[in-house]
């Protein structure tokens, strides 16, 4: 069995996705990153960097004690060796997939995120909508370029990494279907490959069923104070606010 430490977002869903294509079973433990969850001491155990998802996967392949794991991407590789699948065991094919990971982890996941943040919510936030001007035109160009890397990418190739599936897709995915949100739906026309490449990932049951994982749980509305709440917790965060979290969350503990 493995818990799977989550909150229904992109990198979440690579997680949830990785699961169902691996037929593993897992059990949920909610994390509401709006709530403060990741600052709670037993999440900090296993994922200092107080960010979802996170695993323990308590029937490791050595037999040993619970091995617990975080980062997205950390945990796809972790759980493709686990099983020997979706990750070649070649050294060149293994090559060939794990660099597609590492560009998703430093470009596409990042970068998206942050234009996200500048072009939906940043506009409730920020007292003079100028302010995100320069925010916006960088990160949104930013996944304009990115788009356009893997669409010439699956131009010559069925998936990211070459002929097969793999985690460099499932990694890849979550964030690549937001391309006309953050662009605009017309952006698709502009990268017809990345299209079809969306649209085959999504006719997988297991991405299909991952993909739709734990939805609920944000789905709650919210009052403004709530709300207000929640972005405080979610953005801007520092050493200070974070350190204090962590104190005010070990005290609650006890």
């Amino acid at each position: 069995m493995i818990d799977l430490f989550y909150w229904p977002t992109p990198n979440g869903w690579k997680v949830t996705i990785m699961l169902e294509e691996c037929e593993l079973p897992y059990k949920i433990v909610p994390i509401d990153i709006g709530g403060g969850d990741q600052f709670k001491p037993d999440f900090l155990r296993i994922s200092p960097n107080n960010r979802m998802p996170a695993i323990i996967d308590y029937e490791p392949a050595d037999g040993g004690d619970p091995i617990s794991v975080f980062e997205s991407g950390a945990i796809l590789e972790y759980l493709a060796d686990k099983v020997g699948k979706f990750l070649p065991q070649e050294p060149r094919e293994r090559a060939r997939v794990l660099q597609w990971v590492h560009w998703q982890m430093a470009n596409l996941g990042p970068m998206m995120g942050n234009a996200n943040h500048f072009k939906n919510y940043g506009r409730n936030i920020a007292s003079d909508p100028a302010q995100l001007e320069y925010g916006v035109k960088r990160f949104v160009g930013e996944v304009d370029r990115l788009s356009g890397v893997m669409d010439a990418q699956l131009s010559v190739n069925e998936f990211l990494a070459g002929s097969e599936f793999t985690i460099a897709d499932m990694v890849s995915w979550p964030w690549a279907r937001l391309v006309g949100r953050m662009l605009d739906e017309s952006a698709w026309e502009t990268f017809p490959n990345l299209k079809r490449w969306v649209d085959l990932i999504h006719q997988r049951p297991a991405c299909y069923k991952g993909y739709h994982v734990g939805r609920e749980l944000g789905q709650r509305e919210l009052s403004s104070e709530e709300e207000k709440k929640r972005r405080e917790i979610l953005f801007n965060q520092t050493n200070e606010k974070v350190r204090a979290a962590r104190e005010e969350a070990a005290k609650a503990a006890g």
